[in-house]
């Protein structure tokens, strides 16, 4: 019990800053995919809810002890600008496991003043999906498990 416990918290802990991270850890540590998937998105939806409600106090944080500004038109900034106008948080939440990663994507959520709630739901679906998928593909090549024994 105590083991699947940790089994579980390491894969929920390697998805809340790079979700690919989740399903390797998952794979390796020898859970279902289904277990691999749920605990991934666990951790991914941790970072989102920290985040979310902790986001414009970091983000006040790094402004007060910046010693520059920021660049306002880096290439990242226009592809999110861009995803934001023509997707919404549904965009921003889809794309948040594989491009922008679990600390990206609710900050931006945040800067875009998305209502929490939807923040809330859009990234929870986003997490359940990519976990099921990427979780199931990770379990099924099975070279990368020969690889690692």
């Amino acid at each position: 019990m105590k083991t699947t416990f940790l089994k579980y918290l390491s894969v929920a802990l390697a998805s809340t800053l790079k979700f690919f991270g989740g399903p390797i850890a998952g794979v390796v540590l020898k859970l279902t995919w289904i277990e691999t998937a749920l605990c991934s998105a666990v951790g991914m939806m941790f970072t989102v809810f920290v985040l979310t409600y902790l986001g414009g106090a970091i983000r006040n944080l790094i402004q007060k002890n910046r010693k520059s500004p920021p660049k306002r038109f880096t290439r990242t900034n226009r592809i999110a600008v861009n995803i934001w106008r023509k997707f919404g948080i549904v965009g921003i939440a889809f794309l948040t496991p594989p491009l922008f990663t679990p600390l990206f994507g609710p900050i931006l959520a945040v800067a875009f003043r998305v209502p929490k709630p939807s923040i809330f739901l859009w990234m929870s679906a986003s997490a359940l999906v990519w976990g099921l998928a990427i979780s199931y593909i990770a379990h099924k090549m099975t070279f990368i498990q020969e690889w690692i024994k």
